[in-house]
C-alpha cells in the first residue's frame, strides 16, 4: 500500500498577468493532506498535464469555463493512483484521469473521473495521445476539418501534443500532410518520425507564403489552427475554394496585451471557406470509441507520440511559461 504523507505541495495562482506570465504569478505551497468524504477518493498524482488553454484560465474574463480564482489551485489534467476511496466506482490502486489541478495529491470522484487501463499504454498517455490532446486532434480534424483522401492538410504547431496527432490521423485518412513547426529538430521529427509529407520551419523561412506554395502545390484544403497570428494569415492566403479550417487554439496571441481583432475574413467569403471553432468536450459522449480507435492505431504502429517531461511540481510554473514560448518538444507533462 502506498504510504500517504501528512502534507503535500500544490501550485496556486496569486496574480493575473496582463501579458506573459512570470513565475511570481504562482506560489508553491505545502498544505495538510485532505481526507476523502463520502463519494470521494484521494488520488496520488503521477503526471500533470500543461496545456495552452491554462493561460486563458488565468484571466478574469468570460469564457467557456470559469477562471481560476486568486489563491486557488491552477487547473490542469492529471493521471494518478487512488490511495483512499469512499466511492464504490473506484478501488485503492485504480489508475484514474481527471482535471484535478497542479498538485501532488487531490480529492476526486466526480462523474468526469475515468479509470485508465495501464496495460494499453504508459499511463502518461492518459494526459496526451489517449487523453484530452488526442481527443482534440481526433474530433477537431475528423469532425471540423472533414478531410477527404487526396486532399492537403496543413497543421500548425505540428510537433506539439495536438498537432503531431492531427497530422498522423491525416495520413491515415489518405491525405497529404504539411506541418509548420519552429526549429530544425522539430521539423525533422515531424517529417522523419511521424511521416508528414513536409514540414516548414517558420523560424527559418523568410517568405512563409512561398514555402507554403512549394509544400502545397495543389493548395490547402484543410487547416488545423493551433497558433493564430501571422502563420494563420499566411495559410489562409493559400487555401482552396471550400476549404475547412478547424480553430483549435491561437497560442501566439495568448500573452497579447491588446486585441488583434478578426483577421482575413474576406478570404472566407471569396473562397467560400468554412471555419469552425470547437472545444474538445463538445464530443465527450463519443470519447470511448475514439480512444479505442486511437489505441488500435498505436498498437499497429500507425500512431506515434512524443512526450516532454519535467520532474517536480515546483518546476511546473517555469515549464508552463516555456510552453507558451514554444520551448517544449512534444506533449508537456510534469512527473511528480
Amino acid at each position: 500500500m502506498t504510504a500517504i504523507p501528512k502534507t503535500y505541495r500544490r501550485v496556486v495562482l496569486v496574480n493575473r498577468p496582463p501579458g506573459e506570465p512570470a513565475e511570481s504569478d504562482f506560489r508553491v505551497e505545502e498544505v495538510a493532506m485532505p481526507e476523502p468524504r463520502h463519494g470521494e477518493v484521494l488520488v496520488k498524482v503521477a503526471y500533470l498535464s500543461l496545456d495552452p488553454y491554462q493561460r486563458g484560465r488565468m484571466r478574469d474574463a468570460a469564457s467557456y469555463s470559469a477562471p481560476v480564482g486568486l489563491g486557488e489551485v491552477m487547473t490542469g489534467g492529471t493521471v494518478g493512483e487512488v490511495v483512499k476511496s469512499n466511492n464504490p466506482r473506484f478501488a485503492v490502486g485504480d489508475i484514474v484521469e481527471d482535471r484535478l489541478g497542479w498538485q501532488e495529491y487531490a480529492i476526486g470522484g466526480a462523474a468526469s473521473m475515468r479509470k485508465v487501463d495501464p496495460s494499453l499504454a504508459p499511463i502518461s498517455t492518459a494526459n496526451g495521445v489517449l487523453g484530452m490532446p488526442g481527443m482534440t486532434a481526433y474530433f477537431g480534424l475528423l469532425e471540423c476539418g472533414q478531410p477527404q483522401a487526396g486532399e492537403t492538410i496543413v497543421v500548425s504547431a505540428a510537433s506539439g501534443a495536438v498537432g503531431q496527432v492531427v497530422g498522423q490521423i491525416g495520413k491515415i485518412m489518405g491525405c497529404r500532410v504539411v506541418g509548420i513547426a519552429g526549429g530544425g529538430k522539430k521539423c525533422a521529427f515531424v517529417k522523419d518520425e511521424l511521416g508528414f509529407d513536409a514540414c516548414i520551419d517558420y523560424k527559418a523561412e523568410k517568405d512563409l507564403d512561398a514555402a507554403l506554395r512549394a509544400a502545397c502545390p495543389n493548395g490547402i484544403d484543410v487547416y488545423f489552427d493551433n497558433v493564430g497570428g501571422d502563420i494563420t494569415d499566411a495559410v489562409l492566403r493559400n487555401i482552396n475554394f471550400f476549404a475547412r479550417i478547424a480553430l483549435c487554439g491561437s497560442i501566439s496571441q495568448y500573452n497579447a496585451t491588446a486585441s488583434m481583432g478578426p483577421r482575413m475574413l474576406g478570404t472566407f467569403v471569396g473562397k467560400r471557406a468554412t471555419a469552425r471553432g470547437f472545444i474538445v468536450t463538445d464530443f465527450a459522449g463519443r470519447y470511448e470509441p475514439a480512444m479505442r480507435q486511437m489505441g488500435e492505431w498505436i498498437k499497429r504502429g500507425r500512431l506515434k507520440y512524443r512526450e516532454d517531461i519535467v520532474e517536480g511540481i515546483d518546476r511546473a510554473p517555469r515549464a508552463f511559461i516555456g510552453l507558451l514560448r514554444g520551448e517544449n518538444f512534444g506533449k508537456l507533462l510534469v512527473k511528480m
